[in-house]
């Protein structure tokens, strides 16, 4: 992926050859950017309309890549971004937070595979009652397998922080199992 994502860098760097670039920087990461922004909003469509918005202002910004970090941990910041943006104005469209709750609740009850076990559906439903950081975390270490100091990049906190907000969730998170699941 490293000598790809030279490429994309070089072709991006270019007006001549932006579009092939931003062809390759999308099929490189359009996969796991949809993934790791599925899992924050839940919603498909809306998905993939931040997706998209990702791409776009990756487009409109690449400029300011400074290559301090790698493109997919620039292209992962953005994505995060524009997913809580998203989830900011769907909260200000709520009425209340217990709204918004149950909202999120069917979503998941929508979204999940329909062979989907119980335990799986209680993961998704465990993972959406967590603050926003801690679901951030949570998503990119347990799905994505990131280590913290690239999660570390994407939401600019430090490490220390990052494993605390890990532990949190984690806990959380088996203890909503524990008291739903029922055999």
């Amino acid at each position: 992926m490293k000598i790809q994502e030279t490429e994309i860098i070089q072709l991006m760097s270019s007006d001549k050859s932006r579009e092939k670039g931003v062809r390759l920087m999308m099929d490189a990461y359009q996969s796991r950017l949809y993934w790791h922004i599925r899992r924050f909003v839940v919603d498909h469509d809306l998905a993939q309309d931040i997706l998209q918005d990702t791409f776009i202002k990756a487009y409109q910004n690449f400029h300011q890549f400074k290559q301090e970090s790698q493109l997919y941990t620039w292209l992962y910041r953005i994505a995060t971004n524009e997913s809580l943006q998203q989830l900011n104005k769907i909260k200000k469209m709520q009425k209340s937070d217990e709204d918004s709750t149950n909202h999120l609740q069917n979503l998941v009850a929508e979204n999940v595979q329909p062979d989907a076990d119980e335990i799986q559906v209680l993961l998704q439903k465990a993972i959406n009652t967590l603050p926003e950081k801690q679901k951030l975390v949570f998503n990119m270490r347990y799905y994505d397998d990131l280590p913290y100091e690239e999660i570390s990049q994407i939401l600019e906190m430090s490490v220390g922080t990052l494993k605390t907000n890990y532990h949190y969730a984690k806990q959380k998170v088996e203890d909503f199992i524990k008291q739903n699941y029922t055999e």
